[in-house]
């Protein structure tokens, strides 16, 4: 299953086409789509039963973030090791764990404002929890995921490194965290353990890696985290960025107004954000 968020309403994708949830389930599911990640094994059976034909054609410049308004979201530093290499830091022992703000999610192909000179890519794989996961086992972690997207951890280098280490905020100016395009469950895709993952600037590819790369991976994650609190349904994980990054570029390289930046994830689709000027 895909689950979108279409101007607003909760939407299963089928192919190009959609379905309105609320509509096909007499108002029993959605619209709101928040809502859902605590209703999910009924979205998922009824999901099972729509009527395919009732599919409509839309347009991709309608969709929002698929998980609107999570409680937490969760953040991973240097969980590729290609990425801490580039860093020029050791491998962590566990999870690099920081926030970004909710307020700063966005939509799969909205604009992104460039605050200043120094704002990078990070492109993510992103963890969405389904059921809650309270001291859960790294063997059933994956019960607790709804599905995965794609995301991209956007982070204003200057104030992520200044004193005190502001990484929370470095990463959460508006618009900072383009989600989607949709969130597909694991059932979906071959192999939710190793996916090709990777983002480009204007076309030109900057970051290629796969998700077997990964130092924590997703049922370890979810276990390290949810051993410390409890994740609720709807919350975000954003899993860490492989090697590409551009202020490990010699010279450094950042994202200015103007630039496109694509992002994608095997299995789950891509995501596209042109970045702008401050108010524009």
């Amino acid at each position: 299953m895909r689950l979108a968020n279409l101007a607003g309403r909760a939407v299963v994708v089928v192919g190009d086409r959609a379905i309105d949830l609320a509509t096909a389930t007499d108002g029993k599911l959605g619209p709101d789509v928040q809502s859902l990640y605590a209703r999910w094994p009924e979205v998922r059976a009824a999901a099972a039963d729509l009527d395919v034909g009732a599919a409509q054609p839309f347009d991709p410049a309608l969709l929002g973030p698929p998980v609107p308004r999570p409680a937490q979201v969760f953040a991973i530093g240097l969980n590729y090791r290609a990425h801490a290499e580039e860093s020029g830091m050791e491998l962590p022992e566990v999870p690099a764990t920081f926030t970004k703000f909710p307020a700063c999610l966005n939509g799969p192909f909205g604009n992104v404002e460039v605050p200043t000179d120094t704002t990078d890519w990070e492109v993510e794989l992103v963890v969405v929890v389904g059921a809650p996961a309270d001291r859960v086992a790294e063997g059933e972690a994956w019960d607790h995921v709804a599905g995965l997207a794609v995301g991209q951890d956007l982070s204003e280098r200057t104030v992520q490194f200044a004193a005190g280490r502001q990484f929370s905020l470095g990463k959460s100016f508006r618009g900072f965290a383009p989600l989607g395009p949709w969130v597909v469950t694991p059932d979906e895709l071959d192999d939710p353990d190793d996916l090709a993952l990777g983002c480009a600037v204007n076309g030109e590819t900057v970051q290629a890696s796969r998700t077997s790369d990964l130092i924590f991976t997703v049922p370890e994650l979810v276990a390290e985290l949810s051993a410390v609190v409890p994740l609720l349904p709807g919350d975000l994980v954003f899993t860490g960025t492989p090697a590409g990054t551009g202020f490990a570029r010699t010279p450094p390289r950042y994202l200015r107004p103007g630039d496109v930046l694509e992002s994608w994830v095997e299995g789950i689709g891509s995501i596209r954000n042109t970045m702008v000027a401050p108010g524009a």
